[in-house]
């Protein structure tokens, strides 16, 4: 129970004493007399059971406010332990918040470093493809690294002379038919920008005129220098190193690209020619394959010959080991014989044989059948 409802209920306890004393009072002084001791007993009573009641009132106010205050502190325990689990928690998920940040800032100055590596080189790459010579040698290098990534050294040049005295910018070495092809790079750069950024159809028109003559004008160049009979094959390839210009190309310029078709130059780009690339190198490969087979061939009919060498050579080798065996089963049978006639002898010796006249005719009988025959 409430502090404020115990002293409220003390406040009319004390009142209502205080009311009875007074009337009490006023009885006494009205009436002395008739005060009976019945009256006074009964308000005595009257006290004595207020005075319990509030005691019994004070002592359960005692005790709801010992309990109150033990769930008060109770629940303020919880709290505080709550509160703290809490605050370990949001610490924690704070602390990997933090360094989760800190990895994707990490992450990003790693990128702002490389975006602004990137475009310091992007910023190179225009220089070099604003200056003409850098741009050839740009085309050049692009189109050795394709061909050195794919074909084997033996199978292209760079920087060929041929006859007519042009320089091709690389030469494929195929066998006849087809025979080498001319790769030669060309960049129509500014005619295909001056397209792209072309305002209004006026100009689109006019800047596609412009890139149409300029790729015809390569195209040409390179039917007439690179195209030699007896010399190079019948086509060429011009490598373009954008695949921009080529999709622009096939998609807009069809016309382009059959003059291309008929002057026999075939235009690709850094894809097309690996692709193109990739097909040479298996054709070169059955090449090799098909001159490994005839020296293998080759090789098979020389070792058949050899084969038969052996097997005469065997076979006179078996008939040398036939006559030695022939030979070897007459010097058994003359051995033979000849411990048999050592048997006679020494029989002779002991005058266990025949008489001498017969021994000497059977000697001679002997004598005249010729050695081989004598088995």
């Amino acid at each position: 129970m409430d502090m404020s409802l115990i002293l409220a209920a003390v406040i009319v306890a004390a009142a209502g004493l205080g009311a009875a004393w007074m009337l009490a009072a006023t009885w006494r002084r009205r009436d002395a007399s008739s005060t009976t001791a019945a009256a006074i007993e009964a308000l005595a009573r009257g006290q004595n059971e207020l005075a319990g009641r509030l005691s019994q009132l004070t002592a359960d106010g005692i005790a709801r406010e010992a309990k109150l205050a033990e769930t008060v502190t109770q629940r303020l325990d919880q709290v505080a332990k709550q509160m703290g689990e809490s605050l370990t928690t949001s610490a924690t998920r704070t602390a990997e918040t933090l360094g989760d940040l800190r990895k994707h800032l990490s992450v990003i100055d790693h990128a702002q470093k490389n975006i602004a590596e990137l475009s310091t080189q992007v910023l190179g790459l225009q220089d070099i493809l604003a200056n003409k010579q850098a741009r050839g040698a740009f085309g050049n290098i692009q189109l050795r690294d394709l061909v050195q990534s794919i074909l084997p050294p033996s199978a292209y040049a760079f920087e060929v002379q041929l006859k007519n005295g042009r320089r091709v910018d690389c030469l494929i070495q195929l066998p006849n038919p087809p025979g080498p092809i001319a790769v030669d790079a060309k960049f129509p750069l500014e005619s295909y920008q001056s397209l792209r950024n072309a305002g209004d159809d006026r100009a689109r028109t006019e800047a596609a005129a412009l890139f149409r003559r300029d790729v015809l004008k390569h195209v040409k160049d390179i039917a007439e220098r690179y195209i030699l009979p007896g010399e190079t094959a019948e086509s060429a390839l011009m490598f373009l190193p954008s695949e921009a210009i080529y999709a622009e190309l096939h998609a807009n310029f069809t016309g382009v690209i059959e003059e291309s078709y008929r002057a026999k130059v075939w235009i690709v780009s850094p894809t097309t020619l690996m692709a193109t690339l990739n097909t040479v190198r298996a054709v070169l490969k059955d090449v090799n394959m098909r001159v490994q087979a005839a020296a293998i061939q080759g090789e098979v009919q020389k070792m058949l010959v050899d084969v038969r060498r052996l097997t005469e050579r065997v076979d006179r080798l078996r008939h040398h080991f036939g006559q030695t065996a022939a030979d070897l089963a007459d010097i058994v049978t003359s051995a033979k014989k000849i411990d048999a006639r050592g048997k006679k002898i020494v029989d002779i010796e002991l005058g266990e044989t025949a008489a001498p006249e017969t021994l000497e005719a059977t000697a001679t009988a002997e004598l005249e059948i010729p050695f081989g025959d004598a088995r």
